[in-house]
């Protein structure tokens, strides 16, 4: 089947025929598994058919139909003829009907337009669509729509239990451990948990801004740190000490294999990826803000003793 293409106007004949009079060999197209619907690939598809060839090289996705065009959408963004614009407006109305608990940074990532674009449509949409009261971000984590009902409840939680950790509060409203931290400052300082409006568009970020490249220093510093930890018998001869020196391990292998990782990934997968890469980079962050607030519990505690 070559049916639920998100190109509105089909395959563009021009460049199935550039393909097909190009000599390369095509790559694989992706195949929906269950209803053998082309997913990706249909430009090839028909320049093979142009070339008379009998079959092509395919790989097959087995996820549901909604899946199915979500992936269909990245695929043609990512590489051959791009998508147009319409095509991507289109798509992007279409997934806040399949996936409307998506944030509007995750569904920009998917359909290859700005966060912006995208908040925009769907506030076009939001009378026609009921609207969930958590988002999920692209690190998979679902956050309140409204930041100001997570910032409540964790007030609450720190007046109920003003020593509980940052990671338990952030959890139980639903928010990030720095928003708790934040909520967790103002209340000391007597002020509002929740900041002015102006300030909240101001302080927040979506999850997944591109981060400044580290510099070249930066990145040697933590090479040399990393070798400091893994000589330290105290880690090495421990399973928390190993545990940790894999994990800093895998990171520098990122840092060595960058370019080499990122241009042998099928691009199919890419979007998938980066989603989980940066699911990882958060939990390291929020593994960090746990240390730093271990060793301010355990200064304290040594205050106290001495």
């Amino acid at each position: 089947m070559t049916s639920g293409s998100p190109r509105l106007e089909g395959e563009d004949a021009q460049h199935v025929r550039t393909l097909a009079e190009s000599g390369a060999t095509l790559p694989p197209i992706v195949v929906h598994m269950p209803s053998r619907t082309v997913i990706d690939g249909m430009h090839r598809l028909r320049a093979a058919m142009l070339r008379g060839e009998k079959a092509i090289d395919a790989h097959y996705f087995h996820g549901t139909e909604t899946d199915m065009f979500v992936l269909s959408v990245t695929a043609n963004i990512q590489h051959g003829l791009p998508l147009s614009q319409q095509d991507r407006m289109t798509a992007a109305e279409r997934i806040f009907v399949t996936h409307p608990e998506w944030s509007d940074r995750m569904v920009a990532i998917v359909v290859g337009l700005s966060g912006k674009k995208v908040a925009a449509l769907r506030r076009r949409m939001a009378d026609d669509i009921p609207q969930p009261t958590v988002r999920i971000g692209r690190d998979g984590r679902a956050r309140p729509v409204d930041g100001a009902v997570g910032r409540e409840r964790a007030a609450e939680l720190l007046a109920s239990d003003p020593y509980a950790s940052l990671r338990k509060i952030a959890r139980a409203a639903g928010i990030s451990p720095a928003t708790a931290a934040d909520v967790r400052d103002r209340i000391r300082r007597g002020d509002d948990p929740i900041p002015a409006r102006h300030a909240v568009k101001t302080r927040r970020a979506e999850p997944f801004d591109t981060p400044e490249q580290p510099s070249t220093e930066a990145v040697s510093e933590l090479a040399a740190t990393f070798e400091r930890l893994r000589k330290d018998p105290s880690l090495r001869l421990t399973d928390a000490g190993r545990t940790l020196l894999r994990m800093f391990d895998a990171c520098q292998a990122v840092i060595r294999h960058e370019e080499t990782i990122k241009r042998g990934l099928p691009a199919h997968r890419l979007a998938l990826t980066a989603e989980l890469s940066h699911g990882y980079a958060q939990i390291l962050q929020s593994f960090a803000a746990g240390l730093r607030e271990l060793q301010t519990s355990q200064m304290a505690e040594s205050e106290r003793v001495g």
